[in-house]
């Protein structure tokens, strides 16, 4: 088995600045870091972590709690999260909290009991959390709505929703529907902010009909709530589904009623997961900069474990209109 020393004489750097590109990279050079971490890679270097964590209070683990350990979006953040815990020396632990705070509990006991020094919750809000109430202990919020009194990182729900609706309004779109999350979900309720925002500032008259409540985030609810709007009586030349995978359930529901997408009816989803881009037709959906996202919460939740102040406490990410063929302009009558 590799040890420090030979990481060290591959790497061509002291046994001191490997230490430290292992545990807090943030102190040496990208270039050390660099041929550090390949030495590693091609050493197959795996420290001792039992040893250092007798010798430490820490546990070098942290918990990521999602409401979804299905959903693409998250496994994605998720992925971001990983690769920034494995730069600075820490091991995940992935909780499925399924929206359940007798599950969140229990994964809060693994940091009072310090068998994890700190949680990632991507919940969307810190509403009714279990954590918030307790939060003695390193939390970041990632992937959430509003402002909080936690460190969090989100993009700005709102902006984005608007931006999707303005692109169809600029394409002539007037009758434009929406598919929701559920109406309690903080990212619906953002979401809709936005697409009733965009539609007022274009003094375009909102039809209640037009929105739609989905029984959650799933594409099985998005078919069910796709199926809906293909019933009514006057079809909007648009639909704004306020996640990838319910705007891919609503196309499946739309084409079986026997309508062209984007020809009849134009789609836009949320998220930019990976089927987005090779559906049919590819799907016009916001990107979020899920990997940052992950990232970014990590590193501000090790910051806090080792006892370093965040620069910032809500980090705001910019976010991509991504334009593919699953919207176009209103067809001529």
């Amino acid at each position: 088995m590799s040890n420090i020393r030979e990481v060290s004489r591959l790497a061509g750097v002291s046994t001191a600045t490997v230490s430290r590109a292992l545990r807090n990279p943030e102190l040496v050079s990208k270039e050390s870091q660099r041929k550090v971490m390949e030495a590693v890679e091609r050493l197959n270097y795996r420290p001792n972590m039992l040893a250092r964590n007798f010798r430490s209070e820490r546990s070098y683990s942290i918990v990521i709690l999602t409401p979804s350990i299905a959903s693409p979006f998250y496994s994605r953040v998720t992925r971001g999260v990983e690769l920034a815990a494995q730069n600075r020396g820490y091991s995940v632990l992935l909780g499925d909290t399924r929206d359940s705070l007798r599950r969140e509990d229990e994964y809060i006991e693994l940091v009072e009991t310090r068998l994890a020094d700190g949680i990632i919750q991507f919940r969307p809000s810190e509403e009714n959390s279990e954590i918030a109430r307790r939060a003695n202990f390193p939390i970041v919020y990632a992937c959430g709505c509003a402002d909080t009194a936690l460190p969090s990182v989100r993009i700005d729900n709102i902006e984005a929703a608007r931006s999707i609706v303005n692109y169809f309004l600029s394409l002539g779109h007037r009758r434009i529907a929406t598919i929701c999350g559920q109406p309690e979900n903080p990212h619906s309720i953002d979401r809709l902010v936005g697409y009733r925002r965009a539609l007022q500032e274009a003094d375009v008259t909102l039809d209640p009909e037009l929105i739609v409540h989905a029984d959650d985030y799933s594409m099985a609810s998005g078919v069910k709530a796709g199926s809906r709007i293909a019933r009514l009586n006057d079809l909007p030349t648009a639909l704004f589904c306020m996640n990838d995978e319910i705007a891919i359930g609503a196309i499946q529901s739309l084409k079986r009623a026997g309508f062209s997408v984007p020809e009849d009816i134009s789609v836009a989803g949320f998220d930019n997961i990976d089927f987005a881009r090779h559906y049919d037709p590819p799907l016009t959906t916001i990107d979020q900069p899920s990997d940052e996202i992950g990232q970014i919460a990590c590193n501000m939740l090790i910051d806090q474990i080792e006892g370093r102040p965040n620069s910032q406490n809500n980090v705001i990410l910019d976010y991509d209109l991504i334009v593919r063929a699953s919207s176009g302009t209103v067809r001529p009558d």
